[in-house]
């Protein structure tokens, strides 16, 4: 079976190789471009994320729903947060580093603020588009990693309130994103 736009997707679902090689010569412009754009300082761990996305890719395809748009959003969606992934684990290996392997005179501290930077930047253009409370959700959940939980009692509301507060904020970017991809 020759892979084309026409059937590609199916035989992701069915784990046809080939259909993965369709889609890194098709789309893979997008994942380099989001990953060059977002790792750009981390050329070492570009090469693992973009591994990590295509396996997002090829292990995730049964959630991709035409329906709700196309492929290369979708692709894009999961680089940009994959690039994400990569600087927060990036700060956090930072942060458990043994001194003592280390040989500086004077602590600098340059790269980390300014991936740490980038990553709040990120983070806050996604985040813009949502009221404040629904940001402040966002970060506590997505950002400091909270329990629902948790968060219910800080909170005082129900969890299905918080769930759907995150379904209704999920939407509202991924339309977004959608409409930024569409004029780019």
């Amino acid at each position: 079976m020759k892979i084309d736009e026409g059937n590609f997707i199916l035989g992701l679902i069915n784990k046809n190789e080939k259909a993965l090689d369709y889609v890194i010569d098709n789309y893979g412009w997008i994942i380099k471009s989001i990953v060059k754009k977002h790792l750009y300082n981390l050329k070492s761990t570009q090469e693992e994320c973009i591994n990590d996305i295509l396996l997002g890719i090829w292990n995730n395809i049964k959630s991709f729903n035409r329906g709700k748009g196309d492929f290369k959003n979708w692709v894009a969606g999961i680089a940009k947060f994959k690039c994400i992934d990569y600087k927060r684990k990036y700060l956090k290996g930072l942060e458990y580093e043994n001194i003592d392997d280390l040989n500086i005179t004077i602590p600098d501290n340059t790269h980390q603020e300014i991936i740490k930077n980038e990553l709040d930047d990120d983070i806050n253009e996604i985040l813009n588009c949502l009221k404040e409370n629904d940001r402040d959700l966002f970060y506590k959940v997505y950002i400091e990693e909270k329990e629902i939980n948790d968060i219910t009692k800080e909170m005082g509301v129900k969890r299905e309130v918080i769930y759907n507060r995150l379904s209704r904020g999920k939407k509202k970017i991924q339309k977004i994103f959608k409409v930024l991809e569409n004029r780019g």
